[in-house]
């Protein structure tokens, strides 16, 4: 079976002249769930936004299911894009509307935009929010504004959004970076059963090891934007771990 994901030494370069992304190459099966790692301005949310083209890269290729993300036109795009969910660490909810209006915008690559301007969608996806919410546990804050949400609340509603969009990737950049860590294991859960259930492939940056070992199948690491590592957590030994975090960090998970 081909990859669902491929990177071909994809490299970014701001217009300050830092190199965020140097010549990195990795495949992705379809169904893994892949954790990059790596210390905050290794290149991890470069990465992730390079592959939906939130971010244009410098050079290098990127195929999402046989289609060449890097030469898409904008049709092909918005196509590539609807078929990628995107988590964030600050949740991206729009605080002034509700949590219901907030799921349905993960449709907005699927319905007439004239319908979103009025805030009208149709009956099904609305029956399908409804579900969605369901499943990350929020169905009695559909009609909430999402600021009364707590953080682990906004990110559930994150993870609704995403599904709507019936994705075959989702790149979670830092999801529980701005959650308390007994949170986090709650929001990488969701993640995991929507990994192992739906057969969803899963890209997530993480900072912490404790929980790369506890629900990733595979770690890409990046140093300065190179690719460190590719591998199973479990190969990461304190040689690797200090190649990648450098020489001062110590292990914590």
């Amino acid at each position: 079976m081909p990859p669902i994901l491929t990177i071909e030494h994809l490299t970014k370069i701001y217009p300050n002249g830092v190199k965020a992304l140097d010549d990195v190459s990795f495949e992705v099966p379809k169904g893994e769930f892949l954790a990059v790692i790596g210390l905050s301005g290794s290149g991890k949310s470069t990465l992730l936004r390079c592959i939906n083209r939130l971010i244009e890269p410098t050079s290098g290729k990127i195929l999402f299911d046989g289609m060449d993300v890097t030469a898409s036109n904008d049709a092909d795009l918005r196509f590539v894009r609807r078929r990628i969910g995107m988590v964030f660490q600050h949740f991206n909810l729009v605080h002034r509307s509700t949590v219901l209006t907030n799921v349905l915008s993960g449709r907005l690559g699927y319905v007439n935009p004239v319908w979103s301007l009025i805030n009208r969608f149709p009956k099904a996806d609305v029956e399908k929010a409804r579900v969605h919410l369901e499943r990350v546990g929020l169905a009695e804050k559909a009609s909430s504004r999402a600021d009364a949400l707590s953080g682990g609340q906004q990110q559930r509603v994150g993870i609704a959004r995403a599904l709507m969009q019936d994705p075959a990737l989702i790149l979670a950049d830092e999801p529980v970076a701005s959650l308390d860590p007994v949170l986090a294991h709650s929001i990488m859960r969701h993640l995991e059963q929507i990994n192992k259930d739906d057969g969803v492939t899963v890209l997530c940056s993480l900072h912490f090891l404790d929980l790369v070992h506890a629900y990733a199948d595979r770690v890409v690491a990046l140093n300065e934007g190179k690719l460190m590592f590719d591998g199973p957590p479990e190969q990461i030994d304190d040689r690797k771990f200090k190649e990648i975090y450098g020489k001062e960090a110590e292990r914590v998970g």
